[in-house]
């Protein structure tokens, strides 16, 4: 007989993850309730989801004090993955728009978007990858591929009271892998459509003591080229969105002392629909992103308290190799040679936090934390053949220079040199109040040296109701810094920025439960609703500065499944909706779709041969209030992916294709004055063939 299950916490970290998991498993049906349950391998404990994302504690994912989403290595291979903006796509409530000025995806997780979509928070290693210029991952992103990940958790809400700055619709966290996921050598290389060639090698051993992973990955690509069929100007032609990138990862650990090194390569990427969204099949960015951090763990350094250094260092640029046209020459008097303007930028960033775990009260586990950030965004360049006149609004505010004028250092420039300082202070209490309640709770206080302070807290009440079903009550507040374009901006044609904003603020409430209903089907769902204040308005109109104008509210749900049919065929999927209005108006915020659904069929034929299709379906989506269009149709994509393991000895083949039957994909391409620039929105991807073959050493 399965007895009520274990919520109980131990004396230390160590010994709280594994009753946590055999209640889990409990759960599940995978194990009994008897004394030999205490003698499973951690490779059995393993088959449990587990997530540190929502406290910091290793937690099975049903006990996370949020609602949250993991996504495995096997999860990624098994559904074909090249990219992680593919993985991202079959969370619920998170979809991704993977085209604009330059190809950086926007991660839209519950309706919540931007001009830069900076509420979402992405982490490699827990390291933040936000650029100071834009507040995103980067306008020169370039793709990120997939075959460092061991795996990727997902917040679906708040998360500032952890993570600070911008874990404000979600946070993805991205975690590498490291000496225990990579078994040897491999090699291995990928082709297929738009003329796309990979190769990677990986590699994980004992050197003197030390534990040594290393990844690396090249990749070039054509890109997709679909058709535009009128831009800003009304002229037709094929988007570009071509690059060749290089992924680097490194990872050192011995004893309590891990570090990590990343690099992130891309070279001639284009700029898909053009700067100014009119074609523009020449311009070409190159971008360096570095990361490194190091971390060392002093345990029990008095009796029940742990205490973690970090140390981080990120150092991103965007350079211009071949200079972008906004608008061809002939459109606008004195520009022969169309008007061009080419934005450089250097920045790097720095952290420092010192975290504690203190564990000597009954029940309880306390969390601390304290660290500073700095930022310098620095070497701001640009090449330009135009002087900026805004009273020439609604004509064009374009004045000719009268030559190609390098304006770096002057006034002239899209953005002034500008750094940033910030310090945080962070409480959270995780205290088992009694046999299967768990009560979270949590404080942090960011100051930032050009906006000020703000304090978010949390709130999670986690209920084991019976031995299959448990239940969440949430609550979080969390913000969004405004950026450095946003408050410093002064040459850029498409805003300026206003040095009295204030961070982006929201409420979010949830209530979630998941039910084991046996050891074949589990089933989780939640309830939302959030309240936005002093959302930042970046209208994308010449002139206009960026306003705290916004006041948004959304509410909807999100349900998922596990179903386990046999040994041999298991079934996944997801359908979420959302609905989001500006609450001053009452209208739709739009630009995101209300509905999503996601199946996908595991298939494992043999000992050898994996078959998984999927099916990923966007419902409509809305247009912004004052655009007239209809809203973009929704579209349903099939994937197949066939894997053969062993095909000789040690030698897999996966087959892929994406768009299976080549439907048509567009998403909603921005409003405009007085019209929007690309009126019949930006097309997707069609059908794509991929084969890849990898040999283990």
């Amino acid at each position: 007989m399965i007895k009520k299950a274990n919520f109980t916490f131990k004396s230390s970290f160590e010994k709280l993850r594994l009753p946590l998991l055999i209640s889990a498993l409990l759960q599940t049906g995978l194990i009994q309730a008897d004394d030999a349950l205490w003698d499973m391998s951690l490779e059995d404990l393993g088959k449990v989801r587990v997530t540190s994302i929502a406290s910091g504690t290793d937690t099975p994912l049903d006990k996370a004090a949020a609602v949250a989403s993991v996504i495995t290595d096997d999860d990624i291979l098994a559904m074909g993955a090249t990219d992680i903006n593919q993985v991202l796509e079959t969370i619920p409530g998170l979809h991704v728009k993977s085209i604009s000025a330059a190809v950086p995806p926007k991660f839209i997780f519950r309706g919540i978007t931007s001009f830069y979509n900076s509420q979402t928070l992405m982490l490699v290693n827990g390291i933040p990858v936000t650029t100071l210029f834009t507040g995103n991952r980067s306008q020169v992103w370039g793709g990120m591929p997939v075959k460092a990940i061991k795996r990727i958790e997902v917040i679906r809400g708040p998360g500032s009271a952890l993570y600070g700055a911008d874990a404000f619709a979600g946070v993805i966290n991205i975690i590498t892998k490291s000496r225990k996921d990579i078994n040897g050598t491999q090699v291995g290389i990928r082709i297929g459509s738009f003329d796309t060639k990979t190769s990677w090698l990986q590699h994980g051993g004992t050197h003197h003591d030390y534990e040594v992973a290393l990844s690396l990955e090249y990749q070039s690509t054509d890109g997709w080229k679909e058709i535009v069929e009128a831009d800003g100007i009304g002229a037709s032609g094929p988007v570009s969105t071509g690059v060749k990138a290089t992924e680097m990862r490194v990872d050192i650990t011995k004893g309590n002392w891990s570090s990590r090194a990343g690099y992130q390569g891309r070279r001639g990427l284009s700029t898909a629909v053009g700067l100014a969204q009119v074609l523009d099949p020449n311009a070409r960015f190159d971008s360096d992103r570095i990361n490194l951090d190091s971390r060392y763990l002093l345990k029990h350094i008095i009796p029940n308290l742990d205490i973690e250094s970090q140390i981080s260092y990120y150092f991103n640029t965007q350079e211009v190799a071949t200079n972008p046209t906004l608008f061809p020459g002939g459109v606008f008097p004195g520009f022969p040679d169309g008007v061009i303007g080419a934005p450089g930028y250097k920045e790097q960033q720095a952290r420092v936090n010192i975290n504690s775990l203190y564990n000597g009260f009954e029940n309880h586990f306390i969390r601390t934390g304290i660290g500073g950030f700095w930022g310098d965004l620095f070497e701001t360049t640009e090449l330009k053949n135009f002087d900026l006149d805004f009273s020439l609004i609604p004509a064009p505010p374009f004045v000719p220079k009268g030559s190609l004028v390098d304006v770096s250092d002057t006034v002239d420039v899209f953005l002034p040199e500008k750094d940033r300082k910030s310090y945080h202070l962070f409480v959270q209490d995780e205290w088992q109040f009694a046999d299967n309640w768990a009560l979270t709770s949590g404080l942090r206080y960011d100051h930032y040296s050009d906006f000020g302070g703000t304090t978010n807290p949390r709130l999670s009440l986690v209920w084991a109701t019976t031995d299959s079903i448990t239940t969440k009550l949430l609550y979080g507040r969390a913000f969004r810094a405004p950026s450095i374009v946003e408050l410093f901006a002064t040459g850029n044609p498409v805003a300026l920025g206003n040095p009295d904003l204030d961070p982006e603020i929201i409420d979010s409430y949830e209530f979630a439960f998941s039910h084991q209903i046996n050891a074949k089907v589990l089933y989780r769902a939640n309830l939302f609703y959030y309240n936005i204040k002093d959302y930042i308005i970046v209208s994308g109109v010449p002139g206009e500065l960026a306003q705290n104008q916004g006041k948004r509210q959304g509410q909807g749900s999100e349900f998922e499944f596990e179903y386990k049919v046999s040994q041999k065929l298991k079934l996944f999927g997801n359908y979420a909706y959302q609905k989001s209005e500006d609450k001053d108006t009452s209208k739709a915020t739009g630009e995101a779709p209300n509905h999503q659904a996601y199946v996908r069929a595991q298939w494992k034929a043999d000992n050898k041969w994996l078959f998984t299709p999927q099916i990923n379906w966007v419902g409509k989506q809305r247009r912004v209030d004052g655009d007239a269009r209809e809203p973009t149709p929704s579209y349903a994509t099939v994937d197949l992916t066939i894997r053969q393991l062993n095909v000789v000895d040690k030698l897999d083949v996966t087959f892929s294709i994406r768009n299976f039957f080549d439907r048509d994909v567009f998403e909603p391409s921005p409003n405009g004055v007085p019209a929007p620039s690309i009126p019949n929105d930006f097309p997707m991807s069609g059908r794509s063939i991929y084969g890849e073959l990898a040999y283990r050493f």
